[in-house]
């Protein structure tokens, strides 16, 4: 049985699809077989992330109504062996219900090493249908009073679907202009507003980023790689310490 997370943010904008997409293809390189499931119904993006955009027939509302077997609906990623994607519906109106979620994800587990939830932005129904039945959850949140509300709410909320697991991944970091805004102290003052123990940091990564955006797996030495490659060590249990933390 493989593990499920959610990749969650409370809000939107702070980067938690890159995050997802990137971990997926940083799981992959260590030999795992991954399934991304995008669960933003009507707003999806991992199928133009991960370029299997154009080979989209089946979507997981497919999966759920009989319409097609899971198998149909899975898209392996271009240039990343081990790498799959079961895409979000293109609408709304489609949205898989939580309780469906619920048995869908530990089935899906059974044939995969991980299985990556990408949760819409806020906090509603489609936040809590990528919740259910995950074993854990990488909350994503900007070094920014908003961005670490949003995760202090998620916190709670996860905590009231009995997730068992929590990381804090704070994401797009810039150390010139956290200083600058002097919000926060340092990121101890982070973590101890969210509540939540941290799991890493990803730098800010344009160059990551746009590749992502272009459908295309970002070179490992990029900064915002190296730090979702360490973050996969330390989901699969590695000891692997987080730089300028000690």
């Amino acid at each position: 049985m493989g593990i499920s997370t959610v990749i969650t943010s409370g809000k939107g904008g702070a980067g938690k699809s890159t995050v997802c997409v990137g971990l997926g293809y940083a799981l992959a390189r260590r030999g795992r077989r991954v399934l991304l499931v995008d669960c933003d119904a009507g707003l999806r993006t991992l199928d133009r992330m991960t370029g299997t955009e154009e080979n989209l027939v089946f979507d997981i509302s497919d999966v759920v109504c009989g319409r097609c077997a899971p198998v149909s609906a899975i898209y392996p990623c271009p240039g990343a062996e081990g790498l799959f994607l079961l895409p979000a519906p293109a609408s709304g109106e489609d949205a898989v219900p939580p309780e469906v979620m619920g048995q869908l994800v530990p089935m899906l587990a059974r044939y995969f090493d991980h299985v990556l939830l990408d949760s819409p932005a806020g906090v509603g129904k489609g936040f809590r249908a990528a919740a259910c039945g995950a074993d854990g959850a990488l909350v994503v949140c900007g070094p920014d009073p908003v961005g670490v509300r949003g995760a202090e709410t998620v916190r709670g909320l996860l905590e009231e679907f009995s997730v068992p697991e929590m990381r804090l991944v704070i994401n797009r970091f810039n150390g010139g202009f956290f200083r600058q805004t002097g919000v926060f102290e340092d990121l101890d003052a982070v973590i101890d507003r969210s509540g939540i123990r941290l799991g890493g940091v990803v730098p800010e990564d344009l160059a990551m980023a746009a590749a992502f955006l272009k459908g295309e797996a970002a070179p490992v030495e990029l900064p915002g790689m190296m730090a979702l490659e360490r973050i996969a060590e330390r989901l699969e249990g590695e000891r692997v310490p987080i730089p300028g933390m000690g």
